[in-house]
């Protein structure tokens, strides 16, 4: 039951992963906060059965048309928008005091941009965001007031570690890294890796595309862009460990050598409830740790050679510019390939760095520009083929 102290969200990209354990928290805080609007992108039938239950005002739907829609799908009192231009429109409004930016991938990036533009809190776990637009993002956040709260396991992690001392205190972040499925597999064996194998991930229970680049550790790589650009710090001070248990999320190690680090069972609920109801914390759904039963924790560093993509990220961290927007596109172009059974797993990789090292880099984009160049990356990413020999393939230059 909705009440005037409610605080209402509008969950952009209602029907994925991270949008269901959303609706989960929204479920267990009755009264504490209501859904204002709910988006999908095609799956209008499990958008309208969250509808059917949360009654929000607004429902949006950006892939499918008005008249592909069962007549009666949706609740009478719930009005049903269509297209990318009414989930900016709703991230935006006066009645939206959250946004949770769950979109994935960058068309994730076009609500967020909304709702940090009309001054919202923004629950962010839309990392491809930070990644094509960090430093745009985080400059219209500070001249608009708008409050950028990660989302995602690792950032939330540090979020919360940094709440403990001042920037200047910190030494470095430290982002853990599952390290996937292939994390101990020989590397001479990842070129005959199968799309079923990249996406049986051990701990996460993901969407697809997030799930190869977990494989990959292009996810890591991203998350090291994302963390640069959220929190500030240059890529010289944030590193990767992996820490195949998912207990501990990430740390942040201040400059009297104190570590701290968020630990938790590997649930999406936890973060996502922070963000939502920060800066208090409230009781909530999520499974605590059992230190009644013995278990360990390990660390140890990335293999670099056989996961080739974790360095980009720290390259693309370093440049900034136009680089973020051209390595997620053609990495975004590349998981979906190779899901189309059109690239091998190895190729994802190559892949992005070949269409990141053809780019027209420019060191101060605007957004226009960003986006220009987001969409020649993914034209140059559908038109690359490797040769034998894995060359550089030939690319054109952007218009």
């Amino acid at each position: 039951m909705a009440t005037d102290a409610s605080k209402r969200i509008a969950l952009l990209g209602a029907t994925g992963s991270i949008g269901t354990s959303c609706q989960d928290v929204v479920r267990a805080q009755p009264g504490r906060m209501v859904f204002d609007t709910l988006t999908a992108h095609s799956r209008w039938r499990e958008l309208a059965q969250a509808c059917d239950e949360f009654r929000p005002r607004f429902a949006v739907l950006t892939g499918v048309r008005r008249q592909d829609v069962a007549a009666n799908a949706f609740p009478s009192e719930v009005t049903v928008l269509y297209g990318d231009e009414a989930v900016a429109e709703r991230a935006a409004a006066d009645e939206t005091d959250v946004v949770v930016s769950a979109i994935v991938g960058a068309a994730g990036l076009r609500g967020t941009w909304a709702a940090v533009e009309a001054g919202k809190t923004v629950a962010l776990a839309n990392k491809e965001t930070m990644v094509v637009a960090g430093p745009l993002v985080t400059r219209l956040a500070a001249r608009t007031g708008s409050k950028l709260i990660p989302v995602d396991s690792e950032h939330s992690a540090i979020f919360q570690a940094l709440q403990c001392g001042h920037e200047r205190e910190v030494a470095r972040l430290i982002l853990t890294a599952s390290g996937g499925p292939f994390r101990t597999r020989p590397k001479e064996h990842l070129a005959q890796v199968t799309a079923a194998d990249a996406l049986d991930h051990p701990t996460w229970d993901m969407g697809p595309k997030i799930t190869i680049d977990s494989a990959t550790m292009m996810n890591k790589a991203l998350e090291v862009i994302e963390a640069r650009w959220l929190f500030g710090f240059p890529a010289d001070q944030i590193e990767v460990v992996v820490h195949p248990q998912s207990i501990v999320h990430s740390m942040v190690e201040f400059v009297d050598g104190s570590v701290l680090a968020q630990l938790s069972p590997p649930d999406m609920r936890l973060p996502v409830q922070y963000a939502l109801t920060w800066p208090e914390r409230t009781a909530g759904v999520s499974p605590r740790l059992d230190l009644s039963q013995a278990f360990a924790l390990s660390f140890e560093p990335p293999d670099l050679d056989r996961f080739p993509a974790l360095n980009l990220g720290f390259e693309v961290a370093r440049q900034g510019g136009t680089a973020g927007a051209v390595l997620n596109a053609a990495n975004e172009v590349a998981v979906s390939r190779f899901l189309r059974g059109e690239l091998s797993f190895l190729e994802i990789a190559r892949l992005s760095r070949s269409i990141l090292a053809a780019h027209d880099f420019e060191a101060e984009p605007t957004l226009d520009v960003v986006l220009r160049q987001d969409r020649w990356a993914r034209e140059e990413a559908e038109n690359w083929t490797s040769l034998m020999s894995h060359s550089q393939p030939c690319v054109s230059p952007i218009p």
